[in-house]
């Protein structure tokens, strides 16, 4: 279909990248599950969860966008069902972040755990009503949400190995040193 011709390397890339950075986060939460602590599974529900979720969506955001359809409208339903439910887990990540008492979320947490995703959502889920009047800015809007999704990903889980490198690691230290 020529609408998505032009776009075939960038979900490649895309959905590379998020494969490879599910595999990661995998990896990651592995060597650190030697270290759990009481409230580790209600927090990890609410920071580690979420960044393999968008992992999982990008990728299949950018399976769907390769794939050889022969008309856009039916693309633009997995657009905007992906968006709805994006957006219905931005309020699940949100209650769990309130719920979780292992630690105090910052702005920055609530910036990149529910308000850029929940606008990633919103933007797919935009974009699919968009396509009924013009592809091209819809297929912008796909890729904008599909490449903020991997970005914010990548800082959530970043973030989320250095406060537990640093930070959990750290007040382990210090209790032992104190002992």
């Amino acid at each position: 279909m020529p609408e998505f011709a032009e776009w075939n390397s960038f979900y490649v890339i895309l959905g590379s990248a998020a494969g490879a950075l599910i595999g990661l986060q995998f990896v990651v939460i592995t060597l650190i599950a030697n270290r759990p602590s009481l409230g580790t599974a209600e927090a990890g529900a609410a920071f580690a969860t979420p960044s393999v979720v968008h992992f999982v969506v990008v990728l299949c955001l950018s399976a769907i966008a390769t794939a050889p359809w022969h008309a856009v409208s039916p693309v633009a339903v997995c657009w905007g069902l992906a968006g709805v439910a994006g957006i219905v887990y931005c309020a699940v990540v949100t209650r769990r972040m309130r719920v979780q008492r292992v630690y105090e979320p910052v702005f920055e947490d609530w910036l990149f755990h529910v308000l850029l995703p929940f606008a990633a959502y919103a933007l797919l889920t935009g974009s699919a009503y968009i396509e009924h009047f013009r592809i091209r800015p819809a297929l912008f809007a796909v890729a904008a949400a599909t490449l903020l999704l991997l970005l914010v990903g990548i800082h959530n889980a970043w973030d989320g190995v250095t406060y537990h490198v640093f930070v959990h690691t750290g007040k382990e230290r210090d209790t032992d040193q104190s002992r």
